[in-house]
């Protein structure tokens, strides 16, 4: 990551417009391609436990700059942060992932699913209905509840279709998002650890992972992840 990266993102929270950014493009490229070191020693990384993800290329794994604003009040053209999925498949997989997001003064590490499709939603359903006891020993732990306390995401007001309201883990069928996160500092975020300290975080995040991989391993479709 350049050093510069989080001045480059608060300068351009100032000046959100086509001009500045084409006046700055020199710079908005030379922080990119350290974002893109970053992102490829990440891949590196996490290849080592999942070898699937030394398929990809950084640029499959980084979201654009420009924001889409067609259907948006706000009309700024381009995001005021930076951010990377890895996730089998890219950035628009079905699957659950790992992200890092880079905004000066709101840098995270997050992991899980955000918005998933509803046919992958019910496979996960389905799951927690057979398993939501591992899950909830899986969010129980120590070092998980530690770093990342509670599953995040938004939740139906009453049970799902198809579930009673005194299900055992109603909680859990509630959430349509699952996703856990931890805040991480601006100067970590420009340290020469920020690797490790994004592995290290992955790595707790994993099991929970790992259980809504194999939920959604046969679901099909997909609106928004992570």
């Amino acid at each position: 990551m350049k050093k510069d990266t989080l001045e480059f993102l608060s300068s351009l929270a100032e000046n959100n417009s086509k001009e500045w950014m084409d006046a700055n493009r020199d710079w908005y490229l030379d922080v990119k391609a350290g974002f893109l070191e970053t992102v490829a020693a990440l891949l590196t990384e996490l290849s080592k436990t999942d070898s699937r993800l030394s398929l990809l290329k950084p640029k499959e794994c980084i979201f654009r700059q420009n924001r889409d604003i067609r259907f948006s009040a706000n009309k700024n053209p381009y995001k005021n942060n930076m951010g990377a999925y890895f996730a089998v498949g890219g950035k628009k997989s079905d699957g659950p992932g790992y992200y890092l997001h880079v905004q000066p003064g709101e840098c995270f590490l997050a992991g899980g699913i955000w918005m998933p499709s509803s046919g992958v939603l019910k496979k996960i359903r389905q799951e927690i209905d057979y398993s939501g006891a591992e899950l909830e020993k899986i969010i129980a732990e120590q070092s998980f509840q530690k770093t990342f306390g509670e599953i995040r995401g938004e939740r139906l007001k009453t049970s799902p279709r198809d579930y009673p309201t005194d299900h055992p883990y109603l909680d859990l069928l509630r959430l349509k998002s699952f996703v856990v996160s931890t805040p991480i500092s601006d100067h970590e975020v420009l340290s020469d650890d920020l690797v490790n300290i994004c592995i290290n975080a992955y790595r707790k995040m994993d099991s929970f992972n790992a259980f809504l991989a194999r939920a959604v391993e046969d679901a099909e479709g997909g609106e928004g992840i992570l």
